[in-house]
């Protein structure tokens, strides 16, 4: 049945095409992908160009085949199976054969991401994200359509309780009941939209489009030229630079005013060629950054620079830079094949990418594509043009810049949330360095500083006209431009006079006028603070059961009923409570569920049964107003909350008894109300019966909590921050964050409480052991994955005892077992090494750099009780621990070589004087060593050594004689008998000595005495032969 099309839809169309404006339609009902052909239809007759393309994206099922050979081959199945009629084909089926299709799965929107589109049509809502949402929606070009298809629904206000598919990642097993408060906020977002229709699937309008009732054609103010205002000035600005070479022809090839002034910018820092410049353009999405830049080549080309570098994530995020760079080159007179070349990547997964352009009209040019990791070939380099900037790691991005002339384009306030990095941090340093010249302390590059800066901002759209509504919607819905909603404050109370607040998400997400502008400050702060943002970090806030916000506000006058300034945004997320059954299961699985983030890496790191079941909160985030930073509120917000979850606030009993969000039931109740309304009477407005948006924690019951944690890119600034507020760490990712190049710090602070059985009841509390334990193994990867750390950021991870009392420097009070490891560990030969280098100022360092590590690893573990200065401390760990060397040290410090060295060397000298006192005693016997001769005195003289000996001999000779006299007695018979008679009257003298008859035979006692007298003549030189003449007178 033929029906009438309300005429406020074609209307709508029709006003999106003339205004160069995105249109939107929301389609609710079963026969909703019918009523696509129409839309189609009517957009296509309003239209002066070719039929528009067409974007379908979905899930996973698309209920039709994708392929178009798959589609035409069902179709003659169908006609030989006599099931079609040609002459009564569907007028979708023909659509969907003549309109050319791109299908796209919701999982891979991101491959779309640079295309334009005339329709998008989006379908199956449970599987949408804010991040998908919004990515479709920008592909639209203006005068488009935008269509969002819903399933049949017994009302609209059903949504509230659909189940999003998102859903799943935000349960975790002790919070388990997830609201739709996003797509309430979403179906009520769409009564303000002014080109939205929500209509069913009859093309009937529903009460919710009730603003479109006074819809009426709109008349563009154009000139005689059919031009509008934005477009007669850009060609004023082109005929007015047409003669000027090489921007005249550039100039002419922008499509916005905001564009060509960009353009001229880039031209105005080429001719100067003083190669110290800084261009950052920075521009939300399709603004026309990467022309620019293309166009911005080609004019360094044509002044004469040799070697152009292109740097991007990958050579296919800059198609569009070369394609305006070949346009340019076009303009300016230059030939393809004639004056340059382009070379393409043999790489079949770049998709034949351009990556160099060889130039040789006047002299050899080259425009060539490095990959960001490769920076450190950037020697030759006159013009670096880094695209993307926001996709790159900052350190990276930090160390490309040097002396050359340097563009920078990064999309801010987009879709991805990318770019805050670089616009919060390098380019605000940049523009600090630009006007004091001061040299940055994180920079290794001394060239940055000083140098001049100028950014570029682009807020006119190229592929719709400006003042779009479907963008000023999807920016209020997502929050995606709230930069300017950051709201200056009126006074800067003190911290002590500031309250921390609990936010009611029921009423902040409702969609009441007042809740909006909160919001919408909340997420300045938020955008203002942090590096990295995404559209689905709304959702997250408004859906996930395990999240609470809280927001630190100065005294409030409830009488003045004004919105408060918020001074300090506070995210929370309720993690633990996981049953140990759940835990055996996801490791002996290897599976960890999303969600508990912190418990999940705690449990990998120590295999602990026990912490999971603990309850805990993390700090997702901390946000302070940018002009109430370093002032201490965000010190008074961790205190209070702290304070909070302690208990030590007093609670009133007035007060509810479970979070008021737990109680409301109010959407459930809307629903079950709306279901007895058909779909065109059921008005959809902002709820009434709402509890109050803020609410003192003195009025609301705490969850009762074990510990908080945090988890934070690990700079020196946020770590003593979370450290002044004895939060302690037990991880650091060995594998920085491939946006910031920072390692994620997760740090808990335990509460104390009567739950826990713990030994240690200071700060530290159950976190001891493994705070010990982190400590060793932060200490032994900071040869390897920490190698590079800056040595402040590491002193602070490590926080060291590096000055001891002096009773704890004596080896009598250490314990027996310290004692003995001390003992055991340098060898004699090592310390005797030692020893020789802390005594001679002229021996080398080389010689006990072996031993340096394992002295820096004890001290560092607080087990050689040593008092040294920090200076010394950072020494020992740039050397022994992470494994550097004194270039190093003395480019990272800032200190002299030779003050270095003497600090070095006198740390080491307390080292050994204390392992010497250990290990005196036994260093002498292990030692080898000569045999010492002792010369001690003798106990009695000389005199009587002497007279004691010839004691000693005179009794030897009386013995002696004695048994010879009675040998001969023995031996003979005769002879002996009278020479004894004869000696026995004889006196023997006092000298002892007497005659004998000798008893030999008369021819043996003459041989004996001329041996004697031969003896001393032989001493006069001739006694060999008057023996010889003797010898032969005695034969």
């Amino acid at each position: 049945m033929r029906k009438k099309v309300d005429d406020r839809i074609r209307t709508l169309i029709e006003n999106g095409v003339k205004l160069r404006h995105r249109s939107m339609f929301v389609i609710v009902g079963d026969k909703s992908r019918e009523q696509i052909v129409n839309l189609h239809y009517m957009l296509t007759k309003a239209s002066v160009k070719s039929r528009p393309s067409v974007l379908w994206c979905y899930k996973d099922k698309l209920e039709l085949s994708s392929h178009k050979k798959k589609r035409a081959k069902q179709i003659k199945k169908l006609m030989q199976r006599g099931l079609l009629d040609p002459e009564k084909v569907d007028p979708f089926s023909l659509f969907i054969e003549s309109s050319g299709v791109n299908f796209c799965l919701y999982r891979d929107s991101e491959r779309i991401l640079g295309n334009t589109f005339g329709m998008c049509i989006l379908q199956d809502f449970e599987a949408l994200t804010p991040n998908i949402l919004a990515r479709t929606i920008e592909t639209v070009e203006g005068g488009g359509l935008v269509v969002l298809l819903l399933r049949s629904l017994p009302s609209l206000t059903s949504l509230f309780t659909m189940v999003m598919d998102v859903h799943e990642r935000f349960r975790t097993e002790s919070h388990s009941m997830a609201t739709g408060r996003f797509n309430e906020r979403f179906l009520l977002s769409l009564a303000t939209c002014k080109a939205c229709i929500v209509m069913d699937d009859e093309l009937n309008i529903l009460p919710i489009s009730s603003h479109m009732r006074s819809i009426k054609a709109v008349t563009i103010s154009e000139d005689s030229e059919g031009l509008s205002d934005a477009e007669r000035d850009l060609k004023s600005l082109k005929e007015q630079l047409h003669e000027d070479f090489p921007v005249g022809p550039l100039i002419g090839k922008c499509c916005t005013m905001d564009q060509g002034k960009a353009v001229i910018t880039f031209l105005d820092a080429i001719l100067e060629k003083t190669l110290r410049s800084t261009v950052a353009l920075i521009a939300a999405r399709g603004r026309g950054k990467s022309a620019a830049l293309g166009l911005a080549i080609a004019g360094a080309v044509a002044a004469g620079y040799s070697n152009i570098y292109v740097t991007a994530p990958s050579p296919e995020n800059l198609k569009t830079l070369f394609e305006f760079v070949c346009k340019g080159l076009i303009s300016l007179q230059y030939k393809e094949h004639l004056h340059y070349d382009v070379v393409r990547s043999a790489d079949p997964e770049l998709k034949k990418a351009t990556i160099r352009l060889n130039i040789y009209k006047q002299h050899r040019q080259t425009i060539q594509y490095i990959q960001p990791r490769d920076h450190g070939k950037l020697s030759q380099v006159e013009l670096l043009v880094i695209d993307e900037a926001a996709a790159i790691p900052l350190p990276i991005v930090k160390s490309m810049l040097g002396p050359y002339l340097v563009f920078l384009s990064s999309t801010v306030n987009g879709y991805e949330g990318t770019g805050r990095s670089l616009s919060l941090k390098l380019l605000t340093q940049l523009e600090e360095q630009s006007v004091t010249g001061v040299k940055s302390s994180d920079n290794a590059h001394s060239d940055i500083s000083g140098r001049p800066f100028k950014k570029i901002e682009l807020t006119e759209s190229i592929r719709y006209a400006s003042a779009d509504p479907i963008e000023s919607w999807l920016n209020d819905l997502l929050c995606l431009d709230v930069t300017k909603s950051i709201p200056a404050l009126t006074r800067l109370p003190h911290p002590s006079e500031c309250d921390l607040y609990y936010v009611n998400r029921d009423t902040l997400f409702s969609h009441h006028k007042d809740s909006e502008v909160f919001l919408q400050r909340m997420m300045a702060l938020y955008v203002a603070s942090h590096y990295k943002n995404s559209p689905n970090d709304l959702q997250l806030m408004s859906d996930a059961p395990a999240h609470h916000l809280f927001v630190l506000l100065g005294p409030v006058d409830e009488s003045a009923n004004v919105l408060p300034d918020i001074l300090c945004v506070v995210q929370v997320c309720l993690e633990g409570q996981i049953s140990r059954d759940s835990v055996y299961r996801s490791r002996s699985d290897n599976f960890y569920p999303s969600g508990d983030l912190l418990v999940w890496t705690f449990e990998k790191q120590f295999q602990n049964d026990d912490f999971p079941t603990l309850s805990g909160a993390r700090i997702v985030r901390i946000a302070v107003h940018p002009s109430a930073q370093k002032l201490g509120y965000g010190t008074t917000a961790v205190e209070l909350l702290t304070r909070y979850y302690k208990g030590e606030l007093t609670f009133s009993e007035m007060g509810p008894e479970e979070p008021l969000e737990a109680k409301n039931s109010t959407p459930a109740r809307i629903t079950e109300a709306a279901a007895k309304i058909s779909l065109l009477e059921e008005t959809v407005r902002p709820r009434e019966d709402l509890p109050p948006l803020l609410l003192h924690l003195n009025e609301r019951r705490p969850e009762r909590l074990h510990y908080l944690s945090v988890s934070f890119g690990l700079t020196w600034e946020l770590f003593r921050f979370w450290r002044k507020h004895k939060f302690i760490p037990f991880y650091v990712s060995q594998i920085p964050n491939a946006e910031t190049g920072e390692h994620t710090c997760m740090i808990i602070k335990p509460l104390n409480n009567d739950d826990i059985d713990s030994d240690d009841k200071g700060d530290y509390g159950f976190m001891l052991p493994f705070y010990q334990d982190f400590k060793q193994r932060f200490t032994r990867l900071l040869r390897y994955s920490f190698r590079s750390m800056d040595y402040k950021l590491v002193m602070s991870v490590l926080a060291p005892k590096i000055t001891f009392k002096e009773e704890e420097e004596s080896v009598s009070s250490m314990p027996d077992e310290a004692v003995k490891h001390l003992r055991g560990l340098l060898s004699a030969q090592d310390l005797k090494r030692l020893q020789v280098f802390t005594s001679n100022n002229f021996t080398d360092h080389h010689l006990i750099l072996d031993l340096v590590p394992i002295l820096t690893y004890e001290y560092f573990l607080e087990k050689l009780p040593v008092s040294l200065s920090a200076v010394q401390a950072s020494i020992l760990l740039c050397l022994g621990l992470q494994n550097q060397d004194f270039i190093y040290v003395q480019k990272d410090m800032k200190l002299e070589k030779s003050q270095i060295f003497h600090l070095f060397k006198k740390a080491l000298k307390k080292f050994c004087k204390f392992l010497y006192e250990i290990a005196s005693k036994d260093m002498d016997s292990s030692l080898p060593r000569t045999k010492e001769i002792s010369m001690t005195p003798h106990h009695k003289s000389m005199n009587e050594d002497l007279e004691e000996g010839a004691r000693d001999a005179m009794e030897k000779l009386k013995a002696r004689d004695l048994l010879g006299i009675e040998g001969d007695n023995i031996a003979t018979d005769n002879g002996t008998d009278g020479n004894f008679q004869q000696i026995e009257g004889i006196k023997i003298p006092q000298s002892g000595i007497i005659s004998v008859k000798s008893t030999k035979p008369k021819r043996e006692k003459e041989r004996t005495e001329e041996d004697s007298a031969g003896g001393k003549k032989r001493g006069k030189g001739d006694g060999k032969k008057k023996g010889e003449k003797k010898r032969k007178r005695h034969p």
